[in-house]
Order: C-alpha cells, then structure tokens, then sequence
C-alpha cells in the first residue's frame, strides 16, 4: 500500500491553460458495509471517509478522526501515486484509483517584475506583515462541513486559468530596472471577473481573515469551511466581511477586483487543506477548487 505524499507550492497569478484528468466519484472499499472512503479521486483533489464517529481513518499515511458527521476529509497532493490506501479502524480497508493530472508549463515574458516578487524595502515590509497575517488565519480551525455538501462557483463568470500549471516569469522590475526570473505553480481557480462582480461562499463557513491590502493577495477573504478546507479569494476590490463572521452557501463576501499583485481584474480562488490533527502547518497544501464543484451539492 503506498503512503505519504508532500507538496509545497507558491501562489501566483495570470492566465494559463491546462487542465486535469476526471476520474469518478466513487467509494472502493474492501467491506461491503460500515467504513467506505471516496470522493473527488484525481491527483489535486479530495478523499472523504465515512464511518462512525469518533473513528481512525488513515489515507496514505496519515490519520484522522471522524467527527460528529461520522466523516474524514483528506487532501490528495498532485504528485500523489495512481493507487493509494486507506484503513479504518475496525480493520476495514481499501485502495483508491487516483487519476493522474496533465498540467501545463510555459513561459511568459515581459512581465512587470514587482507584480511576481517583492524588490523594494517597502514591498518587502509589506510582505512580511502580510505573511504574518495569512499563517496566524491558517493556523484557526473551525467546525463545519468541510465538503460534504459540496461546493458552487463564488463567481457567476468563465473560468480563465485552471488550477495547476507551472510558469516561468522573465521580465524587469519597473522600480529597480533589474531584471527577473522567477518559476511557480499556479494554485488557484482563476474566473474571468471584471471589478465589482459579487464573490459568494462556496459553501459554509467561517471567516478567519479579511483584509483589503494584502501584498500579494490585495482585497483577500479567508474562509474556513470546517475539516481544515479553507478557501482563499484573492485581489478584491471590496470585502464585505470581518474575522469571525459565519456565512452560508451564497452569502456575499466581496467583490471582485484588481489589487495586489495582478495583471489585470480577475478573481483567483484558492482552496488549501490543512490536516486538523497536526500542529505543524509545513504539510499543509492547496488542492484544485475545480474538482471540488464536482462533489453533489445536497442543501
């Protein structure tokens, strides 16, 4: 049975093609009754396990427990191997086919080099003070549903970048005039929003950060959906929530703009997954929100 898998990535913005393979959303398990696991089972994506509460799962290596739901939710990694294994508790056990992703590379010139990293002492500070902000959110957890509900576009708008793709930024920074280069992996569900089109929970939860000058995010909201599934929305124009507000699926959380570190209006939504029973966020790891809007949506 194959076990760990580990991801760390950085977020960044721009447009890119490229899409992952779809697998179904099934449940293998090797017991005809009791414990079962399955979910959106392509690399990037989500494994919910169900069982009584209070039971151990583990999914490729790492353990958690069902909550009063009865359920466990695990992030899959993009590099996570084609067969992956869960055990229960009981002694229930099974593998999970996971379709493999075909992301894309490419290179993209010309690019205004202060949009991709901080150069000035000022841009540097800014960074700093926003990265402070950003792991004291992740660091909360709150109840909620996590997936089990599933998950609909914040954004009435196309989607114009997928989850995925490694770039290459070469160009100068407009401040400095020294040139850069710089490669990352796009991490986040890009819609195609002009300024001020209204961005709406995905589904419940609970905000944990809400700020309108983030360095790199610009206008962000963080919302934590329960089961350590937090999603990110990134350079808005206005946000309309605080810290510690609850929301339902629909509710209005802001609007869409241009701020931060962006190359023109758009909405990035960004979906990490964080394991609730560890204290140390290093394994946490963003996952694709597109495989997400393919769970059933059941309130």
């Amino acid at each position: 049975m194959m076990r760990e898998w580990l991801l760390m990535v950085i977020m960044c913005t721009g447009a890119c093609a490229g899409a992952p393979a779809r697998a179904e959303t099934v449940a293998v398990s090797a017991t005809p009754v009791g414990e079962s696991c399955g979910g959106a089972l392509t690399q990037g994506g989500l494994v919910i396990c169900r069982g009584a509460p209070g039971t151990k799962f583990t999914v490729a290596g790492t353990t958690l427990t069902a909550d009063a739901s009865g359920t466990a939710q695990f992030g899959i990694a993009t590099d996570a191997p084609s067969v992956i294994g869960w055990t229960a508790g009981d002694g229930a056990y099974g593998d999970l086919p996971i379709a493999a992703r075909h992301d894309d590379y490419r290179v993209i010139e010309g690019v205004d080099c202060d949009k991709v990293d901080a150069r000035t002492e000022e841009q540097k500070a800014h960074a700093a003070r926003s990265w402070v902000q950003k792991q004291d959110a992740f660091r909360q957890f709150n109840d909620g549903p996590g997936a089990l509900t599933g998950f609909v576009k914040p954004a009435d708008m196309p989607a114009s970048s997928p989850f995925g793709p490694t770039r290459k930024y070469v160009g100068v920074s407009k401040v400095t005039g020294k040139p850069c280069e710089s490669v990352s992996v796009h991490q986040g569900y890009d819609m195609a929003a002009p300024v001020g089109t209204p961005v709406v929970a995905p589904a419940a939860g609970t905000v944990i950060l809400a700020d309108p000058d983030l360095y790199y995010e610009g206008g962000a909201v963080f919302l934590d959906h329960g089961h350590g599934l937090v999603s990110v929305f990134m350079h808005l124009s206005e946000v309309d929530v605080k810290p510690g507000d609850t929301v339902a699926r629909g509710d209005l959380l802001a609007k869409s703009g241009n701020t931060g570190r962006t190359t023109g209006p758009h909405l990035h939504w960004a979906v990490k997954w964080r394991n609730p029973d560890a204290s140390d966020r290093g394994g946490d790891f963003y996952i694709d929100p597109a495989l997400l809007l393919e769970l059933p949506v059941t309130d």
